[in-house]
């Protein structure tokens, strides 16, 4: 199955500079442990910041703690907004990552709708349950004995932007209507 990650990314990076046009400095998130997810996303990302005019900080944490630093330098280092990288440990963190960038009034964009769920600001990316519908689909295609080799790569068709109206509101964000419009969901 096909991600699409740096075309995820750049539309992700995209979708928090309409949300904060003001942001200039923005700081990514990655997880090193998840050398895949890491890679991809520091080697999408500067060219997507690049054509937006963007400067980017990178902060790297594999552990709660490390996440309660990089918020810390966040904080010092003044960055506009955060773009929190896709990876199943900080998806797992999801309260942290909310309550952390409220307390420190940091605009945060994710890659997974459980991030804006628990009070995170903003998400876009794969509508995982359309994914996973279609990974059974293909299993189920194998099982009647199609050959994995002669079925096509799959790529996800349905993607979703989220919004949290609240945490925009504890952040001082006003969202544009436009944005607002756009949105597969508003969390009131």
């Amino acid at each position: 199955m096909n991600i699409f990650n740096a075309d995820i990314t750049a539309k992700r990076l995209g979708l928090l500079h309409d949300l904060v046009p003001k942001a200039v400095r923005i700081a990514v998130l990655v997880n090193p442990g998840n050398t895949s997810t890491a890679e991809a996303t520091l080697r999408d990302i500067p060219e997507a910041a690049r054509a937006l005019g963007l400067q980017i900080v990178v902060l790297n944490a594999s552990t709660s703690r490390e996440i309660e630093e990089a918020f810390a330098t966040l904080a010092r280092d003044r960055a506009d907004a955060l773009f929190v990288a896709p990876d199943g440990f900080l998806i797992s963190r999801r309260v942290q990552f909310a309550t952390l960038a409220t307390r420190h009034g940091i605009p945060t964009a994710y890659g997974a709708r459980e991030h804006v769920e628990a009070g995170g600001l903003m998400s876009y990316g794969t509508d995982n349950v359309d994914a996973w519908r279609q990974v059974g689909v293909y299993t189920g295609q194998i099982l009647k004995g199609a050959k994995p080799a002669d079925l096509p790569v799959l790529q996800p068709t349905k993607f979703e932007l989220i919004i949290n109206v609240q945490t925009a509101m504890a952040l001082g964000v006003d969202i544009p209507p436009t944005l607002l419009a756009r949105a597969d969901e508003v969390i009131e």
